[in-house]
């Protein structure tokens, strides 16, 4: 028979042990409804009434993982080994541990990719982790994968409609997808949940001063100041470069202001990096095609042109491919203005005129000092003047030719009857004197001074 000193002891020890366990049922209750502070505050009690019992620090730990002290539950979960070696719960806190290390160092080095990889892991632990959750989320938002966060945020939002961070997430997701309006309302409501939330502040501020900038460039860009419209979606460009969508906007903004100063291959450039943000820009292929067309680069517009007509089936992008494809085969003939040295809108007068000086100055007496390469390359031009002439003086000829077709058929630029002699003769042969013939068909001779003469009393 026990003493009544050591019976005492056995029966307090009992005592104990039952408040103890009824400390962790009253834990594992509040758990079991996601009350994971009240959860921690019984199964502390629990530890307190009974400190040699490694499953109250297990669970505890548990419980501490739910709540993100994830250093303090790796401790509980040791203390647990030390007194359970068999206990083992402490290796899911140093995994969790490990992935959140892993998932910091992605996000400072932008590897946004790896971030949501190692929150996916860990969730599969820590399944009700609201900080893993946003930590996803907010990565989701960065790599373009608006709705997958926007699910992840809401859902937190169900739970808690006051959660700044799923609120913060919920905002950027708008940001990002140019609706900057209804994401300064987010942030603005996520600032009134905690106001030192630093994330939601930068973010209110960045899209306030992208929208102002915006529209300053847009007005400017209205009122016809180009330049001012330039710099100012310049400086716009400076704010977010994580804001791809906008920013795409802002580039091919600037592209079109660039078109109105004649910055055509900066206009290009910018089109092309609107399109790297954003492939499905339409605008911006259209704006860029049109550069390529006004710089005369015609295979590359067409290319444009083609992605636009595939995208999108209109009547408008068809007849702007053909006109493309117009002129790209257009440029692969022989540019007759460009012989001439005229605009495409040159009158029959200033059409004339180009001729009378190309002719003199390409005319093989002229050049019969010089090296027998330079009077080949001479006569070669001097031919190709007449053939400029010949076609653009003829206005049925020209209007053929400025609409693409094919003049061989017409038997005028084939080279079997045509003879830039002959045209030479034709159009000078109206002037007195300063011919000289031998007795060979089509050839005939100008001295120096014949030709200063000429350029003096028919061209100056």
């Amino acid at each position: 028979m026990l003493k009544p000193t050591v019976a005492a002891a056995a029966a307090a020890v009992v005592v104990v042990v039952l408040q103890a366990e009824g400390f962790k049922e009253q834990g594992n209750a509040f758990y079991s409804q996601k009350d994971y502070s009240e959860a921690f505050n019984y199964y502390t009690r629990a530890i307190d009434a009974s400190p040699r019992t490694a499953s109250y620090y297990g669970n505890r730990a548990a419980t501490l993982m739910m709540l993100r002290r994830f250093r303090e539950a790796l401790e509980d979960s040791q203390q647990a080994v030390r007194l359970d070696d068999c206990f083992m719960k402490n290796k899911t806190a140093e995994t969790l541990l490990e992935f959140e290390r892993m998932a910091d160092f992605g996000f400072e080095k932008r590897d946004f990719r790896k971030v949501v990889f190692c929150m996916d892991r860990a969730l599969a632990v820590a399944s009700a982790c609201h900080r893993f959750k946003i930590l996803k989320a907010e990565c989701l938002a960065l790599l373009g994968r608006y709705p997958e966060a926007q699910s992840v945020a809401s859902d937190i939002l169900r739970m808690d409609s006051t959660n700044a961070d799923a609120l913060y997430v919920r905002g950027l997701c708008l940001y990002y997808e140019d609706c900057i309006d209804k994401a300064v309302q987010f942030f603005v409501q996520a600032l009134r949940m905690a106001p030192d939330h630093e994330k939601a502040r930068l973010a209110c501020r960045n899209a306030k001063a992208l929208k102002a900038k915006k529209d300053e460039g847009n007005q400017a860009f209205k009122n016809n100041n180009y330049d001012a419209a330039y710099q100012l979606y310049t400086e716009a460009l400076t704010i977010d470069p994580n804001n791809i969508k906008t920013n795409a906007k802002l580039y091919c903004n600037r592209a079109t202001a660039g078109a109105k100063l004649k910055k055509l291959n900066e206009a290009i450039d910018d089109c092309t990096n609107a399109i790297k943000l954003d492939d499905t820009y339409i605008k911006a292929y259209l704006r860029r095609a049109q550069c390529y067309m006004n710089t005369e680069q015609y295979e590359e517009a067409v290319r444009d042109y083609e992605k636009v007509y595939q995208t999108e089936k209109t009547s408008d992008h068809k007849h702007l491919l053909k006109t493309a494809q117009l002129e790209l085969k257009k440029s692969k003939r022989k540019d007759y203005y460009k012989v001439l040295g005229i605009g495409k809108n040159a009158t029959e007068d200033e059409i004339k005129k180009a001729y009378r000086k190309r002719a003199l100055m390409h005319h093989p007496d002229r050049h019969s000092a010089a090296t027998p390469e330079v009077q080949k390359e001479e006569e070669k031009k001097f031919k190709e003047v007449g053939e400029a002439f010949t076609v653009l003086s003829d206005p049925k000829k020209k209007v053929r030719y400025d609409n693409g077709h094919d003049l061989d058929d017409d038997g005028c630029c084939d080279g079997r009857d045509f003879d830039a002699n002959n045209i030479f003769r034709a159009f000078f042969g109206g002037h007195g004197g300063g011919y000289s013939f031998d007795s060979s068909p089509g050839v005939f001779f100008f001295s120096s001074f014949d030709i200063l003469n000429l350029i003096e009393t028919r061209y100056y």
